[in-house]
């Protein structure tokens, strides 16, 4: 477990197969040097601004996606074909970048930065575009869905697409979709000159909190923060029964802190951990499934989640601080969930676990390692005190700058111990203290301090750290490249919501989806029990199916972040009418969301982890899936029982303790069943009743829970008495 069977560039490349967003073209000179600095500029950009003061809403943005769209041409290729066999630098392709590329990036980036350039006569310009705001408004449609579609794929331009002939052919659609329509002007004016479209709520979120978060996370892993994590998950847990894979669960939750991509979880834990697995007897399906689905839990593990976490922020108006403790218990479900199956496998099959030389050594890691944790403890402190998330990012990345090149693995020097607290003590003036009115140019001079003592540091006291002053220029340029494709996908994203704000259709979908709802339970109510579910409660889970069902067949096309933002457009509206808390129908569709990467037919953490493994990628996501079961059930859970998520409304210690205690002990007895093992093999009456069980315990409410946990003593009592029989029988004569 201390080193990796795979090395970098094999990651690399299964990051780049089962992930559109890693696809990046081979480029040289010039355009190589071009787009580094570009990307480089990208990040400095947005960590100036999380630092130093946003710029006005409309500029920012605009800055921000200029850079992004326009990067995207020269980053991605057209075609597969074309990725694959790079272009060499000529004057048709400078640089291996063909010359209609650099033409549509520049284009791009010139329609965007319009809107900016004319901020002033916005207000005479809106409802009445005249035919330059139309041309550039054209410019960038067009561009955006070419950009999306190179980034990320087909499946979210095509459904912007679908939107769009909604928007322009209204009158033609039957019955309740019905609208009167719109002309091209009229729609390209809602789109391009509002923030009801493009420019809208889910660039602006991307713009000021999601990138940030990103290039954190390739920060903190690039000074060893991921492999301390790794190191501390090996040393808990590996020694016991099936220890890789409680490894890999482990490892998956800490590493998610920092990482909200369920694909580049999968590689770079499953590179340790599923080698590992495979080695102590574990079924190449069920290693890969392992990782697949405890990377999942990357995007709902707090305190940094996926991207999807800070758009709550802006749809629900509520602080950070409030998303993070409505995730801690959902996610510990999700978490103990796949744990437990692996107990129970690791148990029916008597695999062992990681011998003391497989281990690394923790104190050893933690003496090398331990400064790594500081930046996370920062950007924790910042969010819990209320300030700003890009504020916390700011002060996040700082300080990994800070601990990479102040301090070493191997020793450190008073030297390295002063400079790296006198930085550290700048950095919590610019943070934490309040400043007043200068509080902009104040924190400018304490950086331009603070940069003069590091660069005298390293200059006059020679000191160096555990990265080079390359490797933080790379993170910066990675972490920018990383970011590219979410960015395109929440403009493409405004689109749809655009669509939706001008026709009116959220609220047409939310009425049939009600009706349905409406006729499914009045077809359940003939069979369920009353004191299970009454009609309301029967409507709201048709609904929750529904809805739950949408967000898996959208998640098989387009990212996380893109899904999110289109159901809680379309179908949380709906959730809410049926009486549920917008915080919690926010989640749900989240949830539901991030399940997609696990569901086949495309599960790219499953086919991303498969791919190590050597395994069938349809039947590792198929076990990805069955692992993965609580994210199923829990989203269902807290609707019925907000107090779950801690900070929802009418929250009571009661129905808090009952749900929780309900939901540890249903996924204990769903793990079993899923198993079939407990404490020896089940009998299949033995798997369908403990099954049975699971599914009342995890359903909230006293009489039920009490009913399912009835039903597990005949299992338990056989199963005790099967135990001792065995031992009495394997006991020496």
């Amino acid at each position: 477990m201390t080193t990796s069977t795979l090395d970098d560039k094999k990651l690399q490349e299964l990051e780049e197969k089962f992930d559109p967003e890693m696809r990046f073209r081979q480029v040289v000179p010039p355009a190589s040097q071009i787009v580094k600095w570009l990307l480089i500029a990208l990040s400095c950009f947005h960590y100036y601004t999380a630092g130093f003061g946003l710029l006005r809403e409309t500029t920012h943005r605009g800055v921000h996606l200029a850079f992004v769209l326009g990067l995207i041409f020269l980053v991605f290729a057209a075609s597969k074909k074309s990725l694959e066999n790079p272009r060499q630098n000529s004057w048709l392709a400078p640089g291996g970048v063909p010359l209609v590329d650099w033409l549509l990036g520049l284009a791009c980036a010139a329609s965007v930065m319009y809107i900016p350039y004319i901020f002033e006569d916005m207000a005479f310009r809106v409802g009445n575009p005249d035919t330059m705001d139309v041309v550039m408004g054209s410019i960038l449609f067009l561009t955006l869905l070419e950009a999306t579609r190179r980034s990320m794929g087909w499946p979210l331009p095509l459904i912007a697409l679908g939107f769009t002939a909604y928007a322009l052919a209204g009158p033609m659609f039957p019955g309740l979709l019905k609208h009167a329509g719109a002309n091209w002007s009229q729609m390209i004016n809602h789109q391009y000159l509002t923030s009801q479209g493009i420019y809208g709520v889910a660039v602006g979120v991307v713009a000021t909190y999601v990138f940030h978060f990103v290039l954190f996370g390739v920060m903190a892993t690039r000074i060893g923060l991921g492999q301390l994590f790794l190191d501390i998950a090996s040393s808990v847990a590996g020694r016991y029964a099936g220890g890789p894979a409680k490894v890999s669960v482990f490892g998956s939750a800490m590493f998610g802190m920092l990482s909200g991509s369920s694909v580049a979880n999968a590689v770079t834990v499953g590179s340790l951990t599923i080698p590992a697995m495979i080695r102590v007897g574990y079924r190449r399906e069920f290693a890969a499934a392992v990782e697949a689905a405890s990377s999942t839990g990357g995007q709902i593990t707090p305190p940094v989640l996926g991207a999807a976490a800070f758009l709550m922020i802006e749809f629900l108006n509520v602080p950070y601080q409030t998303i993070i403790a409505a995730a801690v218990i959902p996610a510990f479900m999700h978490f103990f969930g796949v744990f437990m199956q692996v107990h129970f496998e690791a148990k029916r099959f008597g695999l062992r676990g990681l011998t003391e030389e497989e281990m690394p050594k923790l104190k050893e890691s933690l003496r090398q390692r331990w400064p790594t944790l500081i930046p996370l403890v920062l950007l924790i402190a910042i969010l819990v005190s209320g300030r700003t998330p890009y504020l916390a990012a700011f002060t996040g990345i700082s300080s990994c700058a800070i601990v990479g090149l102040t301090t070493q693995t191997q020793g450190n020097s008073p030297k390295n111990w002063a400079l790296m607290l006198a930085l550290h003590a700048i950095l919590g003036v610019i943070a934490f203290a309040d400043l007043g009115q200068q509080s902009e140019w104040i924190k400018l001079g304490l950086f331009a301090v603070g940069t003069a003592i590091a660069l005298a540091g390293w200059k006059l006291a020679g000191i160096t750290g555990r990265i080079k002053h390359g490797v933080l220029v790379e993170a910066f340029e990675t972490g920018a490249k990383y970011a590219l494709a979410v960015g395109a996908a929440a403009a493409t994203v405004g689109i749809v919501i655009g669509v939706v704000t001008l026709t009116g259709v959220g609220f047409k979908i939310s009425y049939i989806i009600t009706s349905w709802a409406t006729v499914i339970a009045s077809g359940l109510s003939v069979v369920v029990p009353d004191f299970l579910a009454g009609t309301k409660g029967l409507t709201l889970f048709a609904a929750l199916v529904m809805t739950g069902m949408v967000c898996i067949l959208m998640g098989c096309g387009i990212p996380t972040t893109a899904n999110y933002i289109i159901m809680v457009t379309v179908a949380a509206p709906t959730l809410v009418q049926l009486g549920v808390e917008p915080l919690v129908a926010h989640f749900f569709v989240f949830y539901y969301g991030v399940l997609a990467d696990i569901t086949p037919p495309v599960a790219l953490a499953a086919y991303a982890a498969a791919g190590m493994a050597g395994s069938d990628p349809f039947k590792t996501g198929n076990m990805a899936f069955r692992l993965g079961l609580a994210k199923v059930l829990v989203p269902f859970v807290f609707v019925f029982s907000p107090s779950l998520l801690l900070v929802a409304k009418g929250f009571t210690w009661y129905d808090f303790s009952v749900t929780f205690i309900g939901c540890i002990l249903g996924i204990v007895a769903l793990a079993a069943a899923l198993s079939r093992f407990f404490l020896v093999e089940m009998k299949r009456w033995e798997q369908a009743l403990c099954l049975l069980a699971a599914l009342l315990l995890i359903a909230p409410g006293l009489i039920v829970t009490l009913i399912g946990a009835a039903m597990l003593v005949p299992i338990l009592v056989h199963q005790l008495a099967a135990w001792k029989l065995g031992n009495t029988r394997a006991a020496p004569a």
